[in-house]
């Protein structure tokens, strides 16, 4: 199975719009190494900016940008981009509709050894209740692709959420569409929604299920915002129990979006794989992954109590 970096395929399919359209500028806050918006700044210095440490400039600007008629991608870690420009992104940015495409990597547990004050864990929940902003989590290299080349040819503001660990491909997702839910594996026996990667988690735990005769069916929710409401009231009602993963705080996310759909809708069992009540920590993504309870197994024990 291969694998890649998101941000590897962020750098590149902005290169790949440059050169389609001269309206599309990128803006960094000192960290385009990272970010990889450094292969954008290669081929159109022109077109490219970097605010050094100053993040609530750099959306400031970006909302200038916009409404002199540029497409705006905005890029550096998720923790700075949601919480330290927080009132430049409400006010400034999704206030006035903006069409800014904030993408921010490094975000989630998986960041690693650079530890809590880097890692974001709440950027979902911050980002989705402001009005307008529409929100994405890839789940590999692919689809981050196709969220970028989407959100590039769609009006208004968009969050995209891209991690630093490199992940591997999703094999047979179909064709990607905002807004739209894929179901990945087929089962009425339990519902495994995740986003980002802890799809990959999710197709494990359902092949270690299947081995016990259930069948789980695995569904990638790569838009939080607008939710596909469909496929996920049809699978409150077909199967047992749905169980929600993400690498992001349990309260606000893709867990929370489920939740308030599900419950005014179709009330069913949820059982929420994600962060509970702590920070992150300096360690390995693997190690962490194991700490915070977000690995297969335990995808698995929930999916069990949720038809027991």
């Amino acid at each position: 199975m291969s694998a890649a970096y998101q941000r590897d395929v962020y750098g590149a399919t902005l290169v790949e719009l440059g050169k389609q359209n001269r309206d599309v500028v990128v803006l960094d806050a000192d960290l385009s190494s990272s970010t990889r918006t450094r292969m954008f700044a290669k081929e159109f210095p022109e077109r490219f900016f970097n605010f050094g440490v100053a993040e609530q400039n750099m959306m400031a600007t970006a909302a200038g940008l916009a409404a002199s008629g540029k497409i705006v991608f905005a890029s550096t870690f998720a923790i700075f981009a949601t919480g330290r420009a927080w009132d430049q992104v409400r006010n400034s940015v999704i206030y006035n509709n903006f069409s800014i495409k904030i993408v921010a990597s490094h975000a989630g547990i998986t960041v690693g050894p650079d530890g809590a004050s880097h890692q974001a864990l709440e950027d979902v929940a911050l980002m989705r209740v402001i009005p307008n902003m529409k929100i994405i989590v890839p789940c590999d290299g692919p689809q981050t692709k196709d969220a970028i080349l989407a959100c590039a040819n769609t009006p208004g503001p968009f969050y995209i959420r891209l991690g630093r660990a490199k992940v591997p491909d999703i094999e047979n997702k179909g064709e990607f569409k905002l807004g739209k839910a894929q179901v990945l594996t087929q089962g009425n026996d339990v519902t495994i929604a995740a986003c980002g990667i802890m799809v990959d988690t999710a197709l494990a735990a359902a092949k270690s299920l299947l081995g016990k005769k259930i069948q789980a069916r695995v569904i990638n929710v790569h838009t939080i915002r607008p939710l596909d409401k469909e496929t996920i009231l049809e699978a409150a009602k077909q199967t047992k129990g749905i169980v929600v993963c993400e690498e992001h705080n349990v309260i606000g996310g893709l867990a929370s979006s489920i939740d308030e759909i599900v419950a005014e809708n179709s009330p069913t069992k949820i059982i929420r794989i994600g962060i509970r009540e702590r920070f992150g920590q300096s360690g390995e993504p693997a190690e962490l992954l194991r700490e915070y309870r977000l690995e297969a197994q335990d995808i698995e024990k929930a999916a069990l109590a949720a038809i027991a």
